[in-house]
């Protein structure tokens, strides 16, 4: 039973790695997959494993981008230590609208995380990259000390809709920032800061809930997911970065529509 656990973790934290972070919904894909395979019952089809696996993937963009994180590296002036502390006042700005609502609708969004809603917010968010950015909008803000914080708070508001299962955190947050006037990489690499806050206040918010009172089992399969989540994290952090230099987000607006229409079929037909 442990080995088949531990198979389960290992295809949940490549699923979490890779869309976690591009704009195609990790639920979509964790509901999906953990019905491919039959994962009803055990550990890794807790809300427990599910939201703190998410730290293998925090802790990625935290080494990829640690330098930059970073306001007390020495290697950095005065005036780069002072933009770095503007970068996270902006960060905290923005997840303040999340903070806030998003507490006080998290458990009516946990009702309605089911299968239709799901593959509605692939469809919908798909549909939305498409067409915005068929709309060719002219970038205004291409890097982090030139966004104001009434910016960085509307792409905060832009980030509550990930609330509504398979809308896609990051996918709200890019889509958002791109309608605003932000460059492709900017919006790319906000979201990926915004997460951090975010994600780690969920899984603190899951653990006191849960607790970790578990089995050394349960123990080993959760941090065999949060590895390879932050390995692939890793993989897809860059994957997504160096796509955006060359490429818009069309291709993820088309795969979001064919997988919520995959979703919409699979669903009727079990």
């Amino acid at each position: 039973m442990l080995i088949i656990d531990m198979i389960k973790s290992l295809v949940l934290g490549i699923v979490e790695g890779i869309t976690e972070w591009l704009p195609i919904s990790s639920t979509g894909h964790m509901i999906l997959v953990n019905s491919f395979i039959r994962n009803t019952d055990s550990f890794t089809a807790s809300d427990l494993y599910l939201y703190v696996i998410q730290l293998g993937a925090i802790l990625a963009v935290v080494t990829l981008y640690f330098k930059k994180l970073n306001p007390f590296a020495p290697s950095k002036t005065a005036e780069e230590k002072a933009d770095t502390w503007g970068m996270w006042f902006k960060v905290i700005v923005a997840c303040l609208p999340a903070a806030v609502i998003g507490l006080l609708l998290d458990p009516v969004m946990e009702r309605i995380e089911n299968p239709w809603v799901v593959a509605s917010m692939l469809i919908v968010y798909g549909i939305g990259f498409i067409l915005v950015e068929n709309m060719n909008k002219k970038e205004k803000v291409t890097d982090m000390k030139s966004m104001s914080y009434k910016t960085a708070l509307l792409i905060g508001m832009f980030q509550v809709l990930s609330i509504i299962p398979g809308t896609s955190r990051s996918g709200a947050t890019i889509l958002g920032a791109i309608i605003i006037g932000c460059s492709r990489s900017l919006a790319a690499e906000f979201s990926f800061f915004l997460a951090i806050p975010v994600m780690f206040g969920v899984s603190l918010l899951k653990i006191l809930k849960y607790g970790l009172d578990m089995p050394l089992a349960d123990w080993a399969v959760l941090l065999v997911g949060m590895a390879v989540a932050y390995i692939v994290s890793v993989l897809a952090i860059r994957f997504l970065m160096d796509y955006v230099r060359k490429h818009d987000f069309k291709a993820f607006g088309w795969y979001r529509i064919i997988l919520g229409i995959i979703v919409l079929v699979y669903f009727s037909l079990i």
